[in-house]
């Protein structure tokens, strides 16, 4: 055997040393092989390498990459590629083979990775750990080149095995540090004896800790602190309750408040809800009426129920002895207002008295006995007679005085030709809608009022609708305070009043009972009176009604202009809507009270103007449908459309039985006539400087539109430049030069100060002469064109 082997050697050795006769290129020996191969003389395949010179086998390959995933724990596909020499497909397609066969392997990112290599991560992360206390996820994904999840992943499973530490936050920490900072946390939790918030607790640990540790102490978050201190109120270690996660009460606090509310309680028999809000008792009401069930709670205070017993002994006493009593005197002082009602209302004996109509509550503490309030009636009655008959005399008196109030307060204009009255100086032309306006139509026996004394008309006016009442309750309250002065020990001055006023509202109704027994010998006399009464109205309306359609036609022409369409509006509304609806309401008024057998005047209807709260109070007087209608026409007035109003007065008018004309072109053609030839007599005879311009713009609207226009001051630009189209260049320059000169005049007015210093009178003087120079001119636009009209 020995002698074969060496002599194979030999031939072996010869044959290696012979010199081939035939050489084969790379290019041969790489067909030869593929030849082979196709052939299938070999039973495995073959993969080229990179180079194109070698060959290796897919088994090969594999033992290869599963050597190099030994080694290192953590390859890299590329890595596997450049160092085997083989295409990255064959690489991935081995991986896959290899991480589906050994269990442990994982691909995460192109990388083969290893549970060795995250074991031997762990133990390098915990010997770190160790060093520092403390160390962050994001470091170790940064360190390791690999996601945050990633390490979250493998760390959790090697926490308190391989890795010594506690996962909190993102953060790591070794149970030495975790040990210290529950220390920290349940020494600072325990030591707090008020509701504290626990953010600012953790704050304050933070600082304490880099005071400790310096510049390089580890930054803890407050997660990590809520987390321990969840650990130790869930262990019993740290005793109260945590509310919305952030608030934390002691139980020490809890026990503190609860005692506080129970000796309070029990020597008081009421605690305030500012206690509990004061203790950081969080919804008082809640807490208490939990804590005591057979309690009242109130709006401000919750009381014992012994509270209510002592009111109804007293309830009880005072309706058996036909009195009254204010709940206020016997209740505690911190017992007021609404608190006092709901108690009262509470008390059996009064419930029952209220069932069977033997007490009534006025002013929502006082309980009057229904005896007592019927011996106040029966005194009343008897001084109805006495208020009959002075009811009869005060209306004419206080007639009388309204004549002379009238008499004094307005300017009765004539028909054609009035002298415009001046306005204020120291008015803008363009802002004051009051001074200076656009004449109207004149009326004979047309009153105005005087702004100056509108409070004194206003305050005479209410003055006689309240004696011209069935049975005010002014009167009842006199009466009363007279008959029972004791109510004047109530509280105070205002308390009395107000209880008495009550009372006084309370008996008037069958004050008004009784007096209408005595009324109708008043009604039989009233009854012409009624009919002249509105028979004039409907002949004031028959005027006054047409006059206000008239205007209104002028208005629809600035319905493209929403400013000046509503200053129109409002001023129609003002200046001769505000006229009909007073009058309306005034003989309305009259009327009712002329049916409910009162004695009226017929001089009583003279013209006097209403300010809004007179109308809303008389339309409330009103009965029925009728008011309702009446305050839909006040409404109106004081909106801002007048279509809306004569609406409402259409409506008010039908429910009055009362009519109203419609204007037809025949009328309105004869208005127009009339109102023009008055206007033009008018500007003919204007010596006014301002009062002149509006007159003349009335003129020019109507020569341009055939229609008759009422505005304000302010309306007077928006007018003027609504005819600019319509007339001559030259006219309208006169026109708007004037009206230039106005303004800048009322501006001066408005800014002088009267001063011996002020130099604006020069300049007031001059404007003065402007306008004077200017006057023929505006004029001479109206005039010739009215005479050559005529």
């Amino acid at each position: 055997m020995d002698a074969e082997l060496l002599e194979l050697q030999r031939l072996l050795e010869e044959a290696q040393q012979a010199k081939p006769s035939v050489r084969l290129s790379e290019r041969n020996v790489v067909e030869l092989v593929h030849k082979l191969s196709e052939r299938q003389f070999f039973d495995f395949d073959l993969l080229h390498t990179v180079s194109g010179k070698e060959y290796i086998t897919p088994d090969q390959l594999k033992r290869e990459m599963e050597a190099e995933i030994n080694r290192s724990g953590r390859v890299s596909l590329i890595d596997l590629a450049d160092t085997i020499g083989v295409d990255l497909y064959h690489i991935e397609r081995q991986a896959d083979r290899i991480i589906k066969e050994i269990p442990g392997l994982m691909m995460v990112n192109g990388e083969i990775i290893s549970q060795t290599y995250w074991d031997s991560v762990a133990e390098e992360i915990n010997e770190k750990l160790q060093e520092c206390s403390q160390m962050s996820l994001a470091e170790i994904a940064s360190q390791l080149q690999i996601g945050s999840e990633l390490v979250l992943s493998f760390l959790e499973s090697r926490l308190g095995t391989l890795v010594k530490g506690r996962l909190e936050g993102g953060q790591i920490y070794t149970p030495a540090y975790i040990k210290k900072i529950t220390s920290m946390v349940r020494g600072a939790t325990r030591g707090i004896t008020i509701p504290t918030n626990l953010p600012t607790v953790w704050n304050s640990l933070q600082n304490l800790i880099q005071q400790i540790d310096g510049s390089n102490g580890v930054s803890v978050e407050n997660s990590f602190f809520q987390s321990i201190f969840n650990g130790l109120v869930k262990e019993g270690e740290v005793s109260g309750s945590v509310r919305a996660g952030v608030q934390w009460t002691p139980a020490v606090f809890a026990h503190a408040q609860k005692e506080c509310v129970d000796s309070f309680f029990s020597q008081n028999s009421y605690i305030s809800y500012d206690v509990l809000h004061k203790l950081s008792i969080p919804q008082p009401k809640q807490y208490l009426q939990a804590r005591y069930p057979e309690g009242i709670a109130l709006e401000a205070v919750f009381v014992h129920p012994s509270i209510v017993d002592m009111l109804d002994i007293s309830l009880t006493d005072t309706i058996e002895n036909n009195n009254w009593i204010d709940c206020l005197s016997v209740l505690p002082s911190y017992i007021v207002g609404p608190d006092a009602s709901k108690i009262l209302y509470l008390c059996p004996s009064l419930q029952k008295a209220i069932k069977s109509s033997t007490a009534v509550i006025l002013g929502e503490t006082c309980v009057f006995s229904s005896t007592f309030i019927k011996g106040i009636f029966d005194k009343l009655e008897k001084e109805l007679d006495t208020f009959i008959f002075s009811n009869a005399s005060q209306q004419k008196i206080e007639s009388k005085e309204l004549d002379e109030n009238d008499e004094g307060n307005s300017v009765i204009l004539p028909e054609k030709g009035p002298k415009k009255k001046k306005g204020k100086k120291g008015k803008n032309f363009e802002e004051d809608e009051d001074e200076i306006i656009i004449p109207t139509k004149q009326k004979k026996n047309t009153r105005k009022n005087k702004e100056t004394n509108n409070n004194n008309k206003k305050g005479t006016d209410k003055s006689k609708e309240d004696s011209n009442s069935n049975i005010s309750d002014e009167w009842i309250f006199e009466k009363i305070t007279a008959l029972t002065p004791d109510f004047e020990e109530i509280g105070g001055f205002e308390e009395s009043q107000v209880l008495v006023r009550q009372l006084a509202s309370h008996v008037r109704p069958m004050l008004i009972d009784s007096y209408n027994k005595r009324k109708k010998t008043i009604l039989s006399e009233n009854a012409e009176k009624r009919k002249r009464l509105l028979d004039n109205l409907q002949k004031y309306l028959d005027e006054a009604v047409l006059d206000l359609q008239m205007y209104e036609k002028a208005l629809d022409l600035f319905e493209d202009d929403p400013s000046t369409s509503g200053i129109l509006h409002k001023h129609l509304l003002k200046t001769m809507a505000a006229p009909i609806a007073d009058k309306l309401l005034r003989t309305l008024e009259m009327d009712n009270k002329m049916k409910n057998g009162v004695e009226i005047e017929e001089s009583e209807n003279e013209a006097v103007q209403l300010s809004p709260t007179d109308r809303i109070s008389i339309a409330k007087t009103l009965p029925g449908s009728l008011s309702v209608k009446a305050q839909s026409l006040v409404e109106a007035l004081e909106g801002k459309r007048v279509d809306a109003f004569m609406n409402a007065l259409k409506d008010l008018a039908e429910e009055s039985g009362l009519l109203l004309k419609k204007l037809d072109k025949r009328v309105e053609r004869s208005m127009l006539h009339s109102y023009r030839k008055d206007l033009t007599a008018q500007v003919s005879s204007e010596t006014d400087i301002i009062a002149l311009l509006p007159k003349v713009v009335a003129l020019l609207f109507m020569q341009v539109y055939n229609k008759a226009i009422q505005a304000p001051g302010r309306a007077i630009s928006a007018i003027i430049s609504r005819l600019k189209d319509k007339l001559p260049d030259s006219t309208f320059k006169i026109l708007t030069n004037y009206h230039n000169a106005t303004v800048a005049l009322l501006s001066l007015q408005a800014a002088a100060t009267g001063d011996e210093n002020d130099c604006s009178a020069d300049r007031i003087l001059t404007k003065k002469e402007l306008l004077e120079e200017l006057m023929p001119e505006l004029k001479a636009l109206v005039l010739n064109n009215s005479n050559s009209a005529n």
